[in-house]
Order: structure tokens, then sequence, then C-alpha cells
């Protein structure tokens, strides 16, 4: 499968090679990636006065200078077309409280409705801007790289909505966890 439209093409991909040797099995990779925390974060975009949104947790820092992250997005997401033709993208860090919102943008209810929970703006690109999250940002889109179901996204941060000082909601064993909730359940610590 290939992202884009006839329009449209990827900026700056590039294909990854499939492994010298065969891959785990899903279910097993999959259950091991519960066991990693996550930040859970919306990412979202608005085109032709349609906006977009999916829960992720794969968002993470890319570099300072330029500031820049990285999303990963479904290939047969809408969004992946959104994020192309406008060439950016929001995303939010979603806060101790937001899971409600988190389940909406995972798929959890009706998708015209997703907008209708939470508190949104817009930012000057036009994406929309969740209000409460630890942190929102805008990104433009700087490059791509399909991965064979997913596309990541480099986004250069281009406005910020300062951290709110919230903690943040985090995925961990396939549930919404509160960092108060992993630090009353945490084992002592062998010194």
């Amino acid at each position: 499968m290939t992202a884009g439209t006839d329009d449209y093409t990827t900026p700056d991909s590039f294909h990854l090679d499939p492994a010298p040797r065969s891959y785990v099995d899903t279910r097993s990779f999959r259950d091991a990636m519960a066991s990693m925390a996550a930040t859970a974060c919306v990412v979202t975009t608005q085109f032709g006065g349609q906006r977009l949104g999916r829960t992720a947790t794969s968002v993470f820092s890319l570099s300072v200078e330029p500031p820049a992250i990285l999303v990963s997005i479904d290939i047969s997401s809408p969004m992946v077309d959104h994020i192309m033709k406008t060439r950016g993208f929001s995303f939010a860090v979603l806060a101790e409280g937001q899971d409600g919102i988190a389940g909406i943008f995972a798929g959890h209810g009706e998708p015209e409705r997703r907008f209708d929970t939470g508190r949104w703006q817009a930012w000057r690109s036009g994406h929309p801007r969740l209000s409460g999250a630890v942190v929102a940002m805008d990104c433009a889109l700087l490059g791509s790289v399909e991965t064979g179901t997913h596309v990541l996204f480099a986004g250069g941060v281009i406005d910020i909505d300062p951290a709110s000082g919230r903690p943040p909601l985090i995925w961990h064993d396939r549930g919404y966890r509160s960092l108060a909730h992993h630090a009353e359940n945490a084992a002592p610590s062998s010194r």
C-alpha cells in the first residue's frame, strides 16, 4: 500500500526493507508492547471543513533544533491524506482525567461526534487545538516514512499552547493510567 493520492505524495519518503528473517507473531509483539508505558495524545487535522483526530501513543520528540516531533498514523486512516494535503497536523498531550477524550478518539463512539468531547479551538493553521491538555502543539510537515501499515510523520512545531502543569494520561497494559496510580502501585525498589 502506498500513502497518498494521485495529487499528493508523502514528502521525502523511503520504504523500509523487510527483516532478513521472519518476524515474531503479532500477538506476542502486541503483548510485549502492552508492557511499555506511553503518553496518550490526540493527533488532529482539518482539511476542507472536515476535522479528523485519533488517539496516538506513538508520538515523541525528534529534535530541539528545529523543534520537531514524530507521530505514527495508520496508513489506511483518512488522516494520512489530510496531513499530506495540509502539510501539517496538531497534537495534544492528554492530561489525567481526559481518558474520555482518549477513548472517543480511539474509536469508541461516533467519529463525527469526536470533537463534541473536550474544549476545542483552532490554531492559526486551522487544525483543531484541545484546551486543557498537558501541552498542545501545531506542526508543519517536515517529512515522512512509510513503514508498511503506518506512516511516520515528522512535524516542525510552529505554535505551542504551553504546558498546563497537569500530569499526563498514560497508556499501559491496555488501559489508561495516571502517574499517581503507578506510584501507589509500584513495588518498593530493592536497594
